[in-house]
């Protein structure tokens, strides 16, 4: 149980300590976020403030897992899920900064390199860590066999909680805040499943976030990007996936849910009624400072509506019938 302190302390210390550095690097080399005009005018200030600074979080995370957990294909599999997404984001990053845009890699790219990314975690834990095809269903604890749709579910739900994630981190401290959360949580439970290995990078993941989040807290020194979005939101699915708890996810990683559903009711909706919207501005964060609230105000109260479901979530569980 301390090695799951020291782990997340370590990739706590490790942000602190290169977050520095790594911004003032980014700011020398002009590598700051392009704003999009369409979004809140408050965030036209943000133009120029370093972006990529999920580097610091990979980096924390890598660190603190490789010298505290064991060795193990479970390991080996959940950094190549994060890292995997992280170039991705990084890509990403690159080519907005270099086009001087706010639009990177095309979506094909992205999804076609999300997919194979995915298909390897999925192939690896049925045929070498033998997990089967099951996933257990909250609450009352019996498991459905998903059978041959097993590998079509992985990809869905590493390729969703990734791009979820991502559209999370669209205010100040909001999604590495988010995931504090959500990564303590499946600490939590994947240490009462006896999983003591995955565990530690639950959270390490929760360190590094701690740490980035000093950088990142309103106003923001820092943003982490596609770099660190996706590969934070590639690291939670793999948790869930080595687990066999991904509908767990869903409730505890909430927030990532709702975040993502508004825009896809956002656009479904402009569509089909021809440009009329439901939201101010999707994702739903900026609806609530279209409305009025405080940046800062919307990220804590986020962060509140996190605490609550993850605590609904830890209550899938435990058998209430």
């Amino acid at each position: 149980m301390i090695d799951l302190i020291y782990a997340a302390g370590l990739s706590f210390i490790i942000s602190i300590i290169i977050g520095p550095f790594i911004i003032k690097w980014f700011t020398k080399l002009e590598f700051g976020q392009n704003i999009r005009e369409v979004g809140p005018e408050s965030h036209l200030k943000k133009s120029g403030i370093p972006t990529m600074g999920g580097v610091i979080i990979i980096l924390a995370i890598l660190i603190s897992t490789l010298f505290f957990a064991r060795p193990s294909l479970e390991i080996v599999l959940s950094l190549f899920v994060m890292v995997g997404y992280g170039i991705l984001g990084l890509l990403d990053d690159s080519i907005k900064i270099i086009a001087n845009r706010s639009l990177g890699l095309r979506a094909w790219q992205k999804i076609v390199g999300q997919v194979l990314i995915a298909l390897v975690i999925g192939v690896v834990a049925i045929t070498k860590l033998q997990l089967g095809t099951e996933i257990i269903i909250p609450y009352i604890l019996e498991t459905i066999d998903l059978g041959y749709l097993f590998i079509p579910f992985v990809i869905l739900v590493v390729i969703g909680t990734s791009n979820a994630v991502n559209l999370t981190d669209g205010l100040d401290g909001l999604a590495a805040g988010v995931t504090i959360i959500v990564a303590i949580t499946y600490a939590y439970m994947i240490f009462k499943f006896g999983d003591h290995n995955l565990a530690i990078f639950a959270t390490s993941i929760a360190g590094a976030c701690l740490g980035f989040s000093w950088f990142n807290s309103h106003p923001a020194q820092v943003f982490m990007g596609d770099t660190g979005s996706l590969a934070l939101g590639g690291a939670i699915a793999a948790l869930s996936i080595l687990t066999r708890t991904e509908l767990f996810l869903f409730i505890i990683g909430g927030v990532y849910v709702i975040e993502a559903l508004s825009v896809m009711i956002q656009v479904g909706y402009y569509r089909l009624t021809n440009g009329k919207r439901i939201f101010k501005m999707s994702p739903v964060h900026h609806h609530f400072e279209l409305d009025g609230w405080e940046e800062s105000k919307v990220v804590v109260r986020f962060w509140i509506l996190a605490i609550i479901l993850s605590l609904v979530g830890l209550l899938g569980l435990y058998n209430l019938g």
